[in-house]
């Protein structure tokens, strides 16, 4: 990994930020991808929440013949067992984490820092999410699965085995299928972490109503 601190873009409030929300995209994207989403949530001005939008490292992608291109981690084989390369998905997690450490340092209390990410981005949330060892406002993992999912219950962190998590999948979802997102839910919930289900009639995306779903969690997250 050539990227020793994530480039990333940012929407900031009108006022000075209280919260910050870490958004992370899929395979192939980049932080501009989901950039736009800010206004169609419709957070309240007084909530003065910021995102950030980290672009991942650049690297080969097994099933996209080592085409290089934006990634959290290598994709050998789409068996759902071995589908995370678990050395990229800690080098990113760490990554993450360093973006984290950066909001906190700014001002932003670990409490008001919400970790999102969509596809490849959910599986980095979800890892690094409960085994940090500060505890954040919130996890948000859309379309998305778990990344060695034997190892949660002896690496998870109790910080945030209370904290708000939203798991959101595409019934229609043909890149990862509804199972692998409902197989990690029952995994968090079995740890004992407080964990929303939800599916919608979609495919590997997101909906109206979802992004109307996901304003109304990050509000009840990140209250003014």
């Amino acid at each position: 990994m050539q990227d020793k601190q994530l480039r990333y873009v940012e929407v900031n409030p009108a006022n000075p930020p209280k919260a910050t929300v870490i958004w992370l995209h899929g395979l192939g994207d980049s932080g501009n991808g989901f950039a736009p989403i800010v206004p169609e949530l419709n957070i309240p001005v007084e909530l003065a929440i910021r995102f950030v939008f980290p672009h991942a490292p650049v690297r080969p992608v097994t099933i996209n013949n080592n085409m290089e291109m934006r990634a959290w981690y290598n994709i050998s084989s789409l068996d759902f067992n071995n589908r995370a390369d678990s050395q990229g998905v800690h080098q990113s997690a760490a990554l993450v984490e360093q973006l984290i450490d950066a909001e906190i340092a700014s001002g932003i209390p670990a409490q008001r820092i919400v970790l999102a990410g969509f596809s490849q981005g959910g599986v980095i949330a979800l890892h690094l999410g409960s085994r940090l060892t500060k505890k954040i406002g919130g996890i948000l993992a859309l379309s998305t699965y778990m990344s060695e999912p034997e190892t949660l219950s002896a690496q998870a962190n109790q910080a945030n085995k209370d904290t708000p998590i939203m798991m959101a999948h595409g019934q229609q979802d043909d890149v990862v299928p509804v199972y692998m997102g409902n197989a990690a839910y029952k995994v968090l919930t079995e740890n004992g972490y407080q964990v929303q289900w939800r599916e919608y009639m979609m495919q590997h995306s997101l909906c109206p109503q979802e992004l109307l779903d996901i304003s109304a969690w990050l509000q009840q997250c990140l209250p003014a």
